[in-house]
């Protein structure tokens, strides 16, 4: 008898592990494959003035660019990467680069107007709608930022960066793939600051 309970406990104890085992592997459902590597996190360089669009975008949006005092920027204000977040995450990029059907614009700087939920647009309305949702499903203003890339075929792009203890990870209209950072081939120019989304800073050099 004494062996049968041996045993049962021996299956009981293989279950338990196999269990907390899957749920570690369910808490990286959808994540992207970079994040089971190295680490890296943006570098703030120094400060940098805003696009003079999104100057134009916070006169229009002011809540989007209010400071938020109750949100202290806490360990870098980087957030949990949890199985409900990431799952957000994806939600809204594949969501949104659907909704918004895509509008070049032909007119340069004159031609940026940054809207919100617009039903057709280029990056930058992307972006701004992305960050704007994220924000109302929860999403910490601090951890989702705007940042301006340029592109290998040289033009200027905005995208979304959301800070994780996982990685910062991307979302892009030009893509349904959630990326960390450091797998994205662009010139990264500038990014909006965790402790105020009015002040921008340039980036540091990175490796890719």
């Amino acid at each position: 008898m004494r062996n049968v309970v041996k045993y049962l406990a021996a299956v009981a104890a293989i279950v338990f592990a196999a269990g907390v085992q899957q749920s570690a592997k369910a808490a990286f459902v959808g994540a992207p494959m970079g994040l089971r590597g190295a680490i890296q996190y943006i570098k703030f360089d120094q400060p940098t003035l805003p696009p003079m669009a999104f100057t134009i975008f916070c006169l229009k949006y002011k809540d989007e660019c209010k400071p938020r005092p109750q949100q202290i920027v806490f360990r870098g204000g980087r957030l949990k990467l949890t199985a409900e977040r990431m799952a957000q995450l994806q939600e809204v990029n594949q969501r949104i680069n659907s909704a918004i059907r895509p509008e070049a614009n032909l007119e340069g700087l004159r031609g940026e107007k940054w809207l919100l939920h617009p039903a057709s647009g280029d990056c930058n309305d992307y972006a701004v709608t992305k960050r704007h949702d994220l924000i109302a499903k929860g999403f910490p203003g601090r951890s989702v930022l705007l940042s301006e890339v340029v592109t290998n075929w040289g033009e200027h792009h905005l995208v979304v960066v959301v800070r994780t203890f996982s990685g910062d990870l991307v979302l892009d209209n030009l893509t349904g793939q959630i990326l960390p950072w450091s797998k994205k081939s662009y010139r990264w120019v500038r990014i909006q600051t965790p402790k105020n989304p009015n002040y921008w800073a340039s980036l540091a050099d990175r490796n890719v």
